[in-house]
């Protein structure tokens, strides 16, 4: 098939490629022209606009940084839709707004061709190796007829519901995660300044309950080892996925009081100049207050995990 890919960054430039290995017909852009390099080596074709890339391809792709890139990736003078074909689909695996993604898409539907939102959740190993999940909002027989595509890109593409909907799964997601982290960055530096070894913390509630359902495994690669570069996700990323959240939630009225908390630590992390850390970095903060370093070798934490033989949500043993 003939597809179109925009954003050949981390996430966008593993996916672009396993279009390629799939077989597809590959037209790409990005802002930098070198980040495309790679693609054109194995066969891809160079568009200087979004326009050129829809004039070229059945279905397009964008991997963009937020709603005001997508907006102007698609709507711009230069855009998508300007070279969309009637028929075609635009799959947005951006994590965007539900009110940008509704307009965008209501844009496209006016011209006879379809925008789908359509966020993905798996981080950039997830991305290189197509482990992946990805969320799609918008017209059903679009989801259905590309579905084979999307396939190519992730092994658990789900249709969720009308344009719009999978922005609000995705979203429930992330802020749900980075929720969490705040919660347990302050229970466990509470048990570390109580005197109890972070490894071995970590190693005894992994046993409970909760810890068998692997609640406590996000600590594993950043939290406990105090390492945050390079970043499996930037904090300046994840920092707009909590406000679009916050913002949602203001949107239909709903209280989100532990998500704002979230949200506030994020943006102090921020104004640290921690942007380009991983997300996570922002659980420092809360080993600043409580006066504790945790920082666990990486090959006690390699060690540890091989020796447990728990068995993940073995209901019997919670």
């Amino acid at each position: 098939m003939k597809v179109g890919f925009i954003g050949l960054g981390t996430m966008g430039a593993s996916m672009a490629a396993n279009l390629q290995k799939a077989g597809h017909s590959l037209t790409v852009h990005d802002v930098r022209r070198e980040a495309a390099e790679p693609h054109l080596k194995a066969g891809a074709v160079w568009a200087a606009t979004p326009r050129e890339v829809a004039a070229a391809s059945e279905v397009v792709f964008a991997s963009l940084p937020g709603p005001p890139e997508v907006e102007a990736v698609a709507l711009g003078p230069e855009g998508l839709l300007a070279g969309m074909r009637k028929g075609a689909a635009f799959f947005d695996l951006s994590t965007n707004s539900r009110a940008v993604v509704q307009k965008i898409s209501a844009a496209f539907a006016a011209k006879g061709a379809h925008m789908l939102d359509s966020p993905v959740s798996g981080g950039p190993r997830g991305a290189k190796t197509g482990k992946l999940a990805l969320w799609v909002g918008g017209d059903k027989g679009a989801f259905e007829k590309y579905k084979p595509v999307l396939d190519a890109i992730g092994d658990q593409a789900r249709y969720v519901g009308p344009a719009g909907q999978a922005t609000v799964a995705k979203l429930v997601h992330n802020c749900s995660g980075y929720a969490l982290n705040a919660a347990l960055a302050e229970t466990f530096t509470m048990g570390v300044k109580a005197g109890v070894d972070p490894l071995v913390l970590f190693e005894a509630v992994r046993q409970g309950a909760r810890g068998r359902l692997r609640t406590f495994d996000g600590l594993i690669d950043q939290f406990l080892q105090g390492k945050y570069e390079p970043p499996a996700f930037a904090l300046r990323l994840a920092h707009k996925d909590v406000s679009l959240a916050v913002a949602l939630g203001r949107e239909v009225g709903v209280p989100m009081r532990l998500c704002n908390l979230t949200l506030e630590e994020m943006t102090e992390a921020l104004n640290r100049g921690w942007g380009q850390l991983d997300s996570r970095v922002s659980m420092r903060l809360q080993q600043e207050r409580a006066g504790v370093t945790i920082a666990v070798d990486a090959e006690r934490i390699k060690k540890s995990l091989a020796a447990d033989t728990s068995q993940v949500n073995d209901p019997a043993k919670r």
